[in-house]
This record gives structure tokens, C-alpha cells and sequence, in this order.
């Protein structure tokens, strides 16, 4: 397979992009390949004023299967033992993640079969997340000697820590249903209506002010790690920022004159 061929893209006519992850016979792992795909693929999204919103999905029995373990085990034939190998991986693995986060446009995961290990960091980075119900997800590496510490970082950052704590100690598959019920998931719907599912949200949230939106997804993730009074005057900046930008006052005169608005998206 060539490297243009790991991860498929599709805009639509409402600026919905749709990212194909499309190596099903490595389970859509993430190999160097599909991490250096998914990075560009986030950061020239991020740049293009065509897109308004992302649908990050996946062909095959699996949306992710996490990191290439053959990949990665061939780094231990390196005179440091992989060492310096382990970490580029990781750099571009929490390269990726934090791609998505600081992406400006919101990242909906469509989840088809299962999303294990970095597959399922991968899901909680994103910013929302639809499945279908027979999708399953874990973090399972304390089976084989490895704690998946950095899928860690995005799992405790969705759910609490009781329930993550479960899934990294315990390594067990969590079905869809209780994904959703913790937290990791917006909802777990049956497949056949996945994809239409996922598109009616995407297009709802695309039809908003895409300069509304980057600002409430940058300011979201930046309180987020703010103690309380700081992540109210940091918002409380944003809001009045905000209310000087040309979309909210078409928007708020829009309201009280009971039209829709017309976005300029600045």
C-alpha cells in the first residue's frame, strides 16, 4: 500500500472532511505511516477555511488497534535497545493526539469495531465520539508488560478516575454501551445508522460560525486546566473578545430580529 493511500479524505459540500483511516490489514494501527498521514492530514484541515468540521472514521473490522507492535519490536535490534526509536514513536503519537485537540475545527471519531491501546487514546482525543454498539474498546497493555501510559493521558481526561483506573488495570474490553455511559462515547447507536448518524451532527455543527467554534474548542481545552478563578477570567476574556467579533454580533442581532444568521466567520 502506498503511504497516499493509509488515510483517505473526502470533503463535502458542507465542509465536512471526512479522514478514512484505510489500513485494515494492520488494523489500522499506528505506524509511522498513519501517524505522519493523520498529523498533515489535522494541520492542513486546521488551515483550510473549506473545512468546517472532521469525521475521523476507519475501513476495516477495526478503527484501531493501536501502536504496530512489529514495527516497534524492530526498533529493539538498535544498539540502545530501541531506546531512541521508542521515543520518536511516542513524540509522534502525542504529536498526533494533541493535533487533534489544538485542531480549530471539531474532531467527531466514528467508531466502528474495536479501539484498543492508542486506538482508544486516539477516540477520547478527538471531540466527540459516536459508535456503533458492537464496537469495543481498551486499553490493554498490562497484558503484555506494558501500561498504557500514554493512551492514559487522553482516557483520564474523558472519564473519571475510578473508571479509567478499571480500564488500565484490568485491560478488559468495554462494550460500546457502557463507553457511552462513562464517558468516553457521546452515544452508541446500531451500525447501519452510524455513518448518517455521525453526518447529521457533523453538518449541524458545520452550519455554525466556524470562528464561533474554534474559539469555544481552543477556550474549552485551555480552562479545562485552569483552577476555577483563573478559568473564569481567562473565559471571561474570551467572551468579551468574542463579543466584539463580526459572527456574534450578526448573530445576537440575527436572534432579536428572528432571521438566520449569515455567517461571515470572523
Amino acid at each position: 500500500m502506498q503511504d497516499s493511500d493509509i488515510l483517505l479524505r473526502d470533503l463535502d459540500a458542507d465542509g465536512v472532511l471526512r479522514l478514512t483511516m484505510n489500513d485494515a490489514g494492520r488494523r489500522n494501527a499506528l505506524s509511522e505511516a498513519m501517524m505522519g498521514a493523520l498529523g498533515a492530514a489535522f494541520a492542513e484541515a486546521g488551515a483550510d477555511p473549506a473545512v468546517r468540521v472532521i469525521i475521523l472514521a476507519a475501513n476495516g473490522p477495526a478503527f484501531c488497534a493501536g501502536h504496530d507492535l512489529k514495527e516497534m519490536t524492530a526498533g529493539r535490534a538498535d544498539a540502545d535497545r530501541g531506546k531512541a526509536y521508542f521515543t520518536k514513536v511516542m513524540a509522534m503519537c502525542s504529536g498526533v493526539m494533541q493535533a487533534i485537540v489544538n485542531c480549530p475545527k471539531p474532531v467527531i471519531a466514528e467508531v466502528t469495531g474495536i479501539a484498543t491501546a492508542a486506538g482508544c487514546q486516539l477516540v477520547a482525543s478527538c471531540d466527540l465520539a459516536i459508535a456503533a454498539d458492537t464496537s469495543q474498546f481498551s486499553t490493554p497493555g498490562v497484558h503484555i508488560g506494558l501500561f498504557c501510559s500514554t493512551p492514559m493521558v487522553a482516557l483520564s481526561r474523558n472519564v473519571s478516575n475510578k473508571h479509567a483506573m478499571e480500564m488500565l488495570l484490568t485491560g478488559d474490553m468495554t462494550p460500546a454501551f457502557r463507553a457511552a455511559e462513562i464517558g468516553l462515547l457521546n452515544r452508541a447507536v446500531a451500525p447501519e445508522g452510524l455513518r448518517q448518524t455521525t453526518t447529521e451532527m457533523a453538518r449541524k455543527i458545520a452550519s455554525k460560525s466556524s470562528m464561533t467554534l474554534a474559539t469555544g474548542k481552543r477556550a474549552y481545552y485551555a480552562q479545562r486546566e485552569m483552577g476555577l478563578s483563573d478559568a473564569y477570567a481567562y473565559a471571561s476574556g474570551v467572551m468579551v473578545e468574542n463579543m466584539l467579533a463580526r459572527d456574534a454580533e450578526e448573530g445576537i442581532t440575527a436572534f432579536i430580529q428572528k432571521r438566520a444568521p449569515e455567517w461571515q466567520d470572523a
